[in-house]
């Protein structure tokens, strides 16, 4: 066997291992909020970086490196979201409000 062919396989397998972990996740999310044990805004966050990921896409317009562009979109927007919030959280701190 050639190398590259195990590494294909390997890479292959991974893929589909994290699938599975997602749609599981997924699924057991829902299973959850159907069971009133998780709340729909709590779940409804995790969706955030995919609602970015998808206006980021759709503005892109004709690049070549339209997925690309729009995931370092997205990353930039969530770093720019988490910055906000540590600052918000600091400053509630400090003020006590």
């Amino acid at each position: 066997m050639d190398g590259n062919v195990i590494v294909q396989i390997a890479v292959i397998g991974a893929m589909g291992l994290m699938g599975l972990g997602i749609i599981t996740m997924i699924i057991s999310g829902i299973k959850s909020m159907i069971q009133g044990k998780q709340d729909f805004r709590r779940t409804a966050v995790m969706a955030v970086p995919f609602v970015i990921f998808g206006i980021g896409y759709a503005i892109m317009g004709d690049l070549v490196l339209r997925v690309e562009a729009a995931g370092v979109l997205t990353t930039l927007t969530m770093l720019g979201i988490m910055v906000l919030s540590v600052l918000i959280t600091g400053l509630r701190g400090t003020f006590k409000f």
